[in-house]
């Protein structure tokens, strides 16, 4: 298991750029933006790697509060791993505390499901981070549910969240950042027993 006083990196997936900012796809971007506004800070590029990143510390003040590297990659979804894994060498952070943050087609919208390691389940951002460092990382995933009819997928999370959505999209980003949070200083099985619903 990793040292206790590595830091946590915690990668909200999305694709950058405004035309994409209120995408299904890009609810990872939206959870690491709230998580940041908590830490008080502002996304800024990284000094390694094709990312913006916030350094800062989560949790109560005390033994559970962890320092804590937030980025977005800059690459584009499907490229996501190479900016994490650059991220990652850069900090010195073992891959047991790294935590994507991610859409879920498999998972009704609002659902959020944590979980260490597993397969991509045909997320390109999570293969392409499979791909540079193997599976043994932290998933926060953020149910979007499957397309209507006969849309394709990539059309579906290319879309912006629907009004109907967007109703409880707020609450439901801020119960991912919550769980992220839980995560970080509880630990995985104490953050599952209270978000995994």
């Amino acid at each position: 298991m990793s040292d206790d006083n590595a830091p946590w990196l915690i990668a909200g997936l999305g694709n950058p750029g405004p035309e994409y900012a209120m995408n299904r796809h890009n609810v990872g971007f939206m959870v690491a933006d709230l998580l940041a506004r908590r830490m008080g800070a502002k996304f800024k590029r990284a000094t390694k790697g094709q990312a913006q990143v916030v350094e800062g510390r989560l949790g109560p003040p005390g033994p559970a509060n962890h320092r804590v590297i937030l980025a977005k990659p800059m690459s584009y979804m499907n490229v996501s791993g190479g900016p994490v894994t650059a991220l990652r060498d850069f900090y010195k952070v073992p891959t047991d505390r790294i935590v994507a943050v991610h859409d879920e087609l498999d998972i009704d919208y609002g659902v959020l499901r944590l979980k260490l390691g597993g397969g991509d389940n045909g997320h390109n951002g999570l293969k392409s981070m499979t791909k540079a460092m193997g599976p043994d990382y932290h998933r926060v995933r953020f149910g979007i549910g499957r397309p209507p009819g006969r849309m394709q997928v990539a059309d579906f999370v290319l879309k912006d969240f629907s009004s109907t959505e967007r109703k409880e999209l707020d609450y439901f980003v801020d119960r991912a950042a919550d769980a992220v949070e839980a995560l970080v200083t509880e630990g995985l099985e104490r953050a599952q027993s209270s978000y995994n619903s």
